[in-house]
């Protein structure tokens, strides 16, 4: 299936993307960036070193077949002085060999020597890009820098930050828990007071609400009779002191009262 696995594969890029954008500081990747540049320039130094090093190998080359050159002509007259012209050819033979060996090393060192110029331009002027680029990166990490300053404190100055949000965040849970237990505690008194939670010393009796209000009901009606009970032992003691005070006819043991004590005051004037 193509067509799925190039969709999964833009999806994984995407996301590695995004991470990796998100992981991203932009002033490690301008310092690393100059470090790239700086050793590109150190390997354009290198090579320009080589190229010296071989054009240095190769006059010195030339120097030798020089040399070989003024011996190879001297040898030459020497033995044309001495009547051997042959082996002055020979000699001659030589001396024309290393001249073409000559104008070959003059060939390569004059390609070495343009290749050594063309060398040190290029690092002259990757030099300067490399010098601009590190006072421009200076200057962007210096705004960067300044920049993320002033999101951070805009953001704790607003209250939109990360950090903030999840300050303000707790913040409102501690503001909801801190309601809601007053909305409990609030409950829990106005239920309490309305007699709904049973009491839990009564735990096991099984009386409910109905039960105990039909005993307190009861309990006020023997409170009132025996009030009614004791107004009316109350009611009748002061009746009869009211009828002795007045006449009236007196109770049979005060008449056996007063019998006696008639005659037993008679008793002393016989």
């Amino acid at each position: 299936m193509p067509g799925l696995s190039g969709r999964m594969s833009t999806v994984v890029k995407a996301k590695i993307s995004k991470l990796l954008d998100r992981a991203e500081d932009p002033s490690e990747t301008l310092e690393y960036s100059y470090q790239k540049q700086v050793e590109l320039l150190q390997n354009v130094k290198k090579g320009i070193a080589d190229v010296v090093t071989s054009k240095k190998r190769l006059q010195l080359q030339e120097e030798k077949y020089q040399q070989q050159v003024v011996k190879l002509d001297t040898q030459a007259r020497q033995a044309l002085a001495a009547g051997n012209e042959e082996l002055a050819r020979t000699a001659l033979e030589r001396k024309n060999a290393v001249q073409t060996e000559l104008q070959s090393l003059d060939s390569q060192i004059a390609q070495l020597e343009q290749q050594q110029e063309q060398m040190t331009a290029s690092e002259q002027k990757l030099r300067a890009k490399i010098e601009q680029f590190r006072s421009k990166k200076e200057i962007i990490k210096a705004q960067y820098s300044a920049a993320e300053a002033q999101v951070r404190i805009s953001e704790a100055a607003t209250g939109v930050g990360e950090e903030m949000a999840d300050v303000g965040l707790a913040m409102q849970r501690a503001l909801d828990k801190t309601e809601n237990m007053r909305a409990r505690a609030d409950a829990v008194q106005e239920l309490e007071a309305a007699g709904t939670f049973e009491d839990l010393t009564q735990i096991g009796s099984g009386e409910d609400d109905i039960d105990r209000q039909l005993r307190a009901l009861t309990s006020s009606s023997e409170v009132d009779s025996e009030l009614q009970k004791m107004k009316a032992e109350l009611g009748v003691g002061s009746a009869a002191k009211g009828e002795l005070g007045a006449g009236g006819p007196a109770p049979e043991g005060s008449a056996q009262d007063e019998a006696s004590g008639g005659s037993s005051a008679q008793e002393p004037a016989q």
